[in-house]
């Protein structure tokens, strides 16, 4: 969770309250109470709203007080949170005042995720707080975070430049969130918006988000809100999600809230105002969606999404390329990194192992190489034509008699330096034993072994061996007299003859409707 200290800067006229926060996405949530004693808040400077609404407000169960809800009492029911703005144009000190105009001394906080510049100038005396998530080396570990700042029991997200026509309005809508228990948040859509509501799957263990094309007409549920918009919430919903005030929101929340099943609704009566048109010429709208991009980039490496696939089916990476170091570090005994934590290979990464096999297959077919997949490469082949979802490198096999034919395959195997081809590969002789290695770039290790193997009286073996591979075994020459083709990654390549009986005959029986990890576990 995120951890808070204030500090105060003097502005030409005024003064501006800036509450610096450092985000962390690992501190545990008991680091970031709202039990914090009055006193010790009021001592740390911390300007604090009035305490529980109760006696305004109550639950539904207990019957809703709705009517004594009005601009003089509004401030402790309610707070206003302004994140989606931007510090080359905003609006939001018209904001702040024209909601207090209306909701008078409502609390308002304005969080950005770094100090503002140039800096927003608020009435000191008006209770508007400038929040920065922004690292800072003075706070310390014990620090509370600022969801404790928050004290009335809801709070209404707005973007920049809404306004709102009186407290009825705060009424109307907390009427309509707790009209079905339900409820988690419900949207709010800004004058002459028309909201649409769509649905979204996020696969964790796959790192990826996948945006659906059709619209939900009518639905009891809205899992992502498309069009500008408000959401109110209770303050515990918006304080039990793991990273609140991520951008671009309220993208961030819809994510969140997929993970944890919420039910979101989409209000059709009420609406928002809008003060002001934001971002209209050329230059502007170039900056503002590039700022989206960055933090869409940045939302997405923090909450481990690698691959998103659009409404059009078209598919983008977040993660590593050819030109940067693979997601992952050096595997120990067989298992990598992300099989811990409960993931299975990061898709950039996939993506870069099929292009580096398709590209090492194209070298070998022109060479006339005869080649066949190997281990669980093959396996992948024969269980789901592709790479096993949790493998992070290629194996291939082939005939050692055959580098000769191939000049890629003579440097790597003769030069003592690697050799980059014209794409861009990298070959070289592997470190670990007798064997080659094609890699995705110089930078990233991503990677396609080449066995040589060579018959012996009927037998196909080689020069080094890897003890602790149960697969990595002699075999009968008869499995390549024929070679025969399997489907890989969309392409048909070489393998042995009677698949099934060579990959039993190396890994055991049933293998291929048996997945395992490389520790001999299930996948979950």
């Amino acid at each position: 969770m995120s951890r808070a200290i204030i500090i105060r800067q003097h502005l030409p006229k005024q003064h501006v309250f800036y509450f610096l926060l450092q985000n962390s996405f690992m501190i545990r949530q008991n680091h970031c109470r709202d039990d914090v004693p009055e006193k010790t808040a009021q001592k740390k400077g911390h300007i604090l709203p009035e305490k529980s609404s109760s006696h305004i407000l109550r639950r539904t169960s207990q019957g809703s007080n709705l009517k004594a809800i009005n601009k003089e009492n509004v401030q402790e029911v309610i707070s206003i949170i302004i994140l989606d703005f931007e510090d080359f144009e905003n609006a939001l000190v018209k904001t702040t005042d024209a909601l207090q105009n209306v909701l008078g001394q409502v609390p308002i906080y304005i969080i950005s995720n770094h100090l503002i510049y140039p800096p927003v100038e608020v009435d000191p005396d008006s209770n508007v707080h400038i929040i920065s998530l922004e690292t800072n080396l003075n706070s310390n570990y014990s620090s509370e975070c600022i969801t404790h700042l928050i004290r009335t029991e809801f709070v209404l997200i707005l973007p920049d430049a809404s306004s709102l026509e009186s407290a009825n309005q705060i009424k109307s809508f907390l009427a309509f969130l707790q009209f079905k228990r339900a409820t988690k948040a419900v949207a709010i859509p800004q004058v002459n918006e028309t909201l649409y509501c769509t649905n979204f799957n996020i696969d964790l263990k796959g790192w990826s988000i996948t945006y659906e094309r059709d619209y939900l007409t009518n639905p009891v549920n809205c899992p992502l809100v498309k069009g500008s918009h408000g959401l109110l919430m209770r303050t515990e919903t918006l304080k039990s999600l793991p990273m609140p005030f991520l951008r671009p929101f309220p993208l961030t929340f819809y994510v969140q809230a997929k993970l944890k099943d919420w039910k979101i609704r989409v209000m059709k009566s009420g609406r928002i105002g809008v003060l002001s048109k934001l971002y209209t010429d050329p230059h502007s709208k170039w900056k503002r969606k590039k700022s989206e991009t960055d933090h869409l980039k940045a939302f997405y490496k923090s909450a481990g999404l690698r691959k998103e696939t659009l409404p059009s089916g078209i598919s983008q990476y977040y993660g590593c390329d050819k030109h940067t170091p693979r997601c992952f570090g050096t595997v120990v005994k067989d298992m990598p990194e992300y099989l811990y934590r409960g993931r299975w290979t990061p898709p950039c990464c996939l993506k870069g192992l099929r292009e580096t096999a398709g590209h090492v297959f194209s070298v070998l077919e022109k060479c006339n190489v005869r080649y066949w997949l190997e281990g669980g490469t093959l396996l992948g082949a024969a269980r789901l034509g592709d790479i096993i979802p949790w493998d992070y490198d290629v194996d291939i096999g082939i005939y050692k008699e055959d580098v000769i034919k191939c000049p890629h395959l003579r440097h790597a195997s003769d030069d003592p330096e690697p050799f980059m081809d014209e794409q861009e590969f990298l070959w070289e002789r592997a470190n670990e034993g007798d064997f080659l290695r094609v890699h995705y770039s110089e930078i990233n290790h991503l990677h396609v072994d080449i066995f040589p193997f060579y018959p012996k009286d009927g037998v196909m073996t080689k020069d080094s061996w890897f003890a602790t591979h149960r697969q990595d075994v002699e075999f009968s020459e008869k499995f390549l007299k024929p070679l025969t083709k399997i489907n890989f990654t969309g392409i048909m390549v070489s393998a042995p003859n009677n698949v099934k009986k060579f990959l039993e005959y190396k890994f055991g029986e049933g293998v291929i409707e048996n997945p395992r990890y490389p520790n001999l576990k299930r996948p979950m």
